[in-house]
């Protein structure tokens, strides 16, 4: 098996999985190649529906399914499925509360030479601001699966956001996603590091960097930005006094403000957030990218250390 594997080719791979287990119709806006949806055509063409080059159109095609019992999924770059088509995502989805599934592929920088136009570095504040969605931020192969079957069992409205960008694994494939519930993945006492899609690995690394400098840092990945785990930040905070949130998005509106909005009413402590600092991408090679703005270990490591005061 292969060290590295993207998220949008695990998730291909799962609508076609579970294809026939659940009576799941899937939708494409014309990129099932990119989206990997393609793998779930090849094995039931007849519940495969191309829209076209047509986002908004595709969005209420699905919700008009939805009606019927089915369970949709609407799949397209992340730009275009909570960008271009948010407003009949937000009153024919998830206004009426329907069963669609908005599984958005290409996420942020790591989109790469597509450049600013086509790296959604906002969806997620977007999708966690309308009533009914929930929000889910595979860190990798496997935590997408799971997020896949879980979106399919939730009654109602999920937004998935996948990466183009091959990530290393952080579970085995044994690993059993609970919606909702974030992941501790390393204990520590002095600090600890929230994180969530392919930010979880650097933050791992950040941790071991951290290590041999004498500092202690508790790793936790948060997949599920709505609803967020509450208990497990509230926790941390008390346990470690110190949070850095890391994020391949927007600081605004992302996971940072998601886990500011839980302290400053529950617990509040000293945190700063690493992701992307009001601006848009630029095209270049993905790790070149995710280095421009500071979406590595070495960064994250830096900002706690700051933070600390060390």
């Amino acid at each position: 098996m292969a060290d590295k594997k993207a998220t949008r080719e695990a998730y291909g791979e799962a609508l076609a999985e579970f294809g026939g287990q659940y009576d799941i119709v899937v939708l494409d806006a014309d990129l099932s190649k990119s989206t990997k949806t393609e793998t779930f055509k090849k094995k039931y063409p007849e519940r495969f529906i191309n829209v076209g080059i047509a986002e908004g159109n595709m969005m209420s095609t699905a919700a008009g399914i939805a009606t019927t019992g089915k369970v949709v999924f609407a799949s397209s770059f992340a730009m275009f499925a909570a960008g271009r088509a948010f407003e009949q995502v937000r009153n024919s989805i998830a206004y009426p509360n329907l069963n669609v599934k908005i599984g958005a592929t290409h996420a942020g920088v790591s989109v790469g030479e597509d450049g600013a136009s086509h790296q959604a570095v906002e969806d997620i504040s977007l999708m966690r601001t309308v009533p009914n969605m929930v929000v889910i931020n595979p860190a990798d192969a496997y935590e997408a699966r799971g997020a896949v079957e879980a979106a399919i069992k939730h009654e109602g409205p999920v937004y998935l956001r996948f990466g183009r960008l091959a990530v290393p694994y952080v579970y085995d494939s044994g690993y059993q996603f609970e919606l909702g519930k974030g992941v501790q993945l390393k204990d520590g006492g002095d600090v600890t590091i929230i994180a969530t899609g392919l930010m979880v690995q650097e933050a791992v690394k950040a941790a071991q960097t951290l290590a041999d400098e004498g500092i202690s840092a508790r790793v936790v990945n948060i997949h599920t930005i709505k609803p967020i785990d509450k208990d497990i930040i509230i926790k941390a905070a008390k346990e470690t006094g110190a949070i850095v949130t890391a994020e391949e998005h927007s600081i605004i509106g992302g996971l940072g403000s998601a886990v500011a909005e839980v302290l400053s009413e529950n617990y509040p402590a000293k945190m700063v957030r690493v992701g992307i600092n009001d601006v848009f991408g630029k095209s270049g090679k993905p790790q070149c990218l995710l280095e421009e703005y500071g979406l590595t270990a070495c960064n994250i490591a830096k900002q706690t250390k700051k933070l600390l005061g060390k």
